[in-house]
């Protein structure tokens, strides 16, 4: 059979040019590198993984446990999440935001990653930008690129405590704009819009007509009396070009249970459920039954969680405050710090002069065997990203190793 000479020539690469795009999670991929030197024998102290330390609460667990049992769970359900789980979502809406939603406009998906991107693969198309405020989780920009759509980056630095205004947002808003992705209590700074700001931003994106993605899983974990304002609340002409993405992963320390989900217009949602139809039927029958039990219930453990969190905030931004070049604000919500390092880059430590961040970050693991993220992966080069959801004995030491070794500099 003959070949053409352009087959012969050009041979097709093996995996497509969407995939073969695709960055790898660093945060992720921190974790791993760290959790392998300590399977080595090493004594490496990792502050890279966005999830809680704690166990995920025990009448969660009981309720899936006896979830097994019961043969209705065994086999396919509906795409969109069980009923009674929407429901229990929808009514969890609104008594932890004060937005009001049916159970129809509520999307059950496999973890929050899942809501990010199938919220970008429902509203998307090729060459739509979105804004992305930046530093951003490493998660959004993928997603935004593999549904097709543009990220057009919007960058706030210790300066504002990372916070971007309407200022920024219209000098980046073009004819192609066609959502805004927000995200407050931030990952990676730990942020909090204030309202006056959420209220101004909601308003700027409903007078030009641009969709706002707001995710909002770090909502219950706030500290010094500060409150997570969601935008169609504060904004509620917004409602309908609107979509919360949210999840039991953080509030309920149930990264590994893998369940999201969208609340949005009905139209979207019943797109977003068609699509997901496709792509992977329902998430798994107990760790929705398990979901079901941990947003009906009470939130003592959540509240006993955010109290750990905060004694651990404290105790990070003191010590880091304290090394010689590193600028760290205080974060008012999630479970990291994101110091400025950029003082420190460039001058010499252990006879190395790291230019930037990764460069840093790899000299530290491997002189003082602790784990950090660079600010490169969040989209802001100079920075550092400490998750403190670690025991406090493990903070302590791990922060006071990066002071001994940064002391050194230069």
């Amino acid at each position: 059979m003959a070949t053409s000479e352009s087959t012969a020539t050009s041979p097709r690469s093996r995996v497509s040019a969407r995939i073969a795009g695709i960055t790898p999670s660093a945060t992720l991929a921190v974790d791993a590198k760290a959790k392998a030197l300590k399977a080595e024998g090493r004594p490496v102290i990792g502050f890279g993984a966005g999830q809680p330390d704690f166990p995920t609460p025990d009448y969660i667990v009981e309720a899936a446990a006896a979830a097994v049992h019961e043969r209705v769970n065994h086999g396919y359900t509906a795409a969109a999440g069980l009923p009674e789980l929407r429901e229990a979502i929808a009514a969890k809406t609104l008594r932890d935001s004060g937005f009001e939603c049916d159970a129809s406009q509520v999307l059950v998906t496999n973890g929050g990653k899942q809501a990010v991107y199938s919220a970008f693969a429902t509203l998307l198309d090729p060459g739509d930008e979105v804004l992305l405020l930046a530093p951003y989780w490493t998660t959004y920009p993928e997603s935004i690129t593999l549904a097709g759509g543009v990220p057009v980056q919007v960058t706030a630095d210790d300066s504002t405590d990372y916070l971007v205004g309407v200022e920024q947002l219209e000098a980046a808003r073009t004819e192609r704009t066609k959502v805004l992705l927000f995200n407050s209590p931030s990952n990676p700074t730990g942020s909090v819009y204030p309202r006056e700001q959420v209220e101004a931003i909601g308003r700027w994106a409903a007078e030009h007509g641009i969709w706002v993605v707001t995710d909002e899983i770090y909502e219950h974990l706030v500290y010094d009396g500060v409150t997570a304002e969601s935008m169609p609340v504060v904004v509620p002409e917004l409602a309908d070009q609107t979509l919360i993405l949210n999840g039991v992963a953080k509030t309920y320390s149930m990264t590994g249970w893998r369940v999201g989900w969208i609340v949005g217009p009905q139209d979207v949602i019943k797109a977003a459920a068609s699509f997901q139809s496709h792509l992977c039927g329902n998430v798994a029958n107990v760790s929705q039954r398990a979901a079901l039990a941990a947003v009906a219930g009470p939130l003592d453990a959540v509240e006993r969680m955010r109290a750990s969190f905060d004694v651990r905030r404290k105790k990070i931004v003191s010590m880091l405050s304290e090394i010689p070049g590193v600028h760290c604000p205080t974060p008012q919500g999630a479970f990291y710090a994101y110091p400025s390092v950029k003082a420190l880059l460039g001058k010499e430590i252990r006879g190395e002069r790291p230019a930037d961040t990764v460069a840093l970050a790899d000299l530290i693991l491997r002189e003082a065997e602790v784990a950090i993220v660079p600010g490169e992966a969040f989209g802001t080069p100079g920075y550092f990203r400490f998750s403190y959801a670690l025991a406090e004995e493990d903070l302590v030491e791990g922060v006071s190793r990066v002071a001994n070794l940064l002391s050194e500099a230069r």
